[in-house]
């Protein structure tokens, strides 16, 4: 596992092999909308320059967001997509679930209880 020391605060990235974790900080859930694209650029870029197999996104310390983070997730989805990768989330709120149920994304990404899950999920599909 290796973490990517160009993140921001607001975001850790993790390898886990060819499989990247992105994992929000609770900070995410007020962040302004020009800051949260600002740290989205700067997640995505290791993500372009080095294409994962597949991505967790641990919203295990998040408890809601809105739809700037929502165009957050879609813009990591499209990334990975383009590479025939798989994006999962991992660790959902009851409101995000809820959230993610009412503007049908559940039906876009698998969503696991735990980030361990979510890895062996990914693992498992190659």
């Amino acid at each position: 596992m290796t973490v990517d020391p160009s993140q921001s605060q607001s975001f850790r990235i993790e390898r886990h092999g060819d499989i990247a974790v992105i994992i929000p900080s609770p900070e995410v859930e007020s962040m302004h909308e020009a800051l949260i694209q600002q740290a989205a650029q700067m997640v995505l870029a290791p993500l372009k320059a080095d294409p994962p197999a597949g991505l967790v996104i641990d919203l295990s310390q998040v408890n809601y967001f809105g739809s700037v983070f929502i165009s957050f997730l879609l813009r990591c989805h499209m990334l990975v997509k383009k590479h025939g990768s798989e994006v999962v989330l991992a660790g959902a709120s009851e409101r995000i679930r809820e959230l993610l149920h009412l503007t049908a994304l559940d039906t876009l990404w698998a969503i696991y209880t735990t980030r361990a899950a979510a890895l062996e999920a990914l693992a498992g599909s190659d």
